[in-house]
């Protein structure tokens, strides 16, 4: 597919061209199927080369916050359907709000939650991400509260402080 759309590219468009070579050339060097750290190491070799960043300057880019992971009992993981990517719940939908809300009440400009069913487990997931180790502990405790009222939680009701 992308040799496809390098044929359809203009020849005058020299920036397209490389980015469709580039983007080739990603695609033959990585295995999706296999991790491969040397290869990781390369590409990121690369792309910092192309960008003309140095590793500090890579490193700058990305800001580690505060974070809390627990679960959640339920009585039935399937309940919780997550995107492809688990990075938002799709159903059911009063899940879905209240995890929305809790991010918007908690920490609107840093905050950030994931909830996604356990393969092997009936319990849910909680990743909840804030500015402080304060806010990460709030958002992941009404996350699983959220869990556990709209998907069926069982057992005691979860407690800010007390992880799973």
């Amino acid at each position: 597919m992308i040799r496809e759309r390098m044929a359809q590219i203009d020849a005058k468009d020299a920036r397209a061209l490389l980015g469709c070579q580039r983007l080739l050339a990603t695609a033959q060097l990585y295995n999706q199927a296999v991790g491969d750290a040397t290869c990781d190491a390369l590409f990121v070799e690369a792309v910092l080369a192309i960008k003309q960043w140095t590793v500090i300057e890579w490193d700058q880019l990305y800001s580690d916050l505060p974070s809390r992971q627990t679960k959640v009992k339920v009585q039935d993981r399937t309940v919780v359907i997550p995107l492809p990517d688990e990075t938002a719940v799709v159903e059911p939908i009063a899940l879905k709000n209240a995890i929305e809300k809790a991010v918007n009440d908690v920490d609107s400009e840093n905050g950030r939650a994931f909830a996604r069913p356990s393969g092997t487990e009936d319990v849910v997931r909680v990743y909840a991400e804030a500015s402080t180790v304060e806010l990460a502990d709030e958002l992941a405790a009404r996350v699983a509260q959220a869990i556990y009222d709209h998907a069926n939680g069982v057992g005691d009701a979860p407690v800010k402080g007390v992880w799973a």
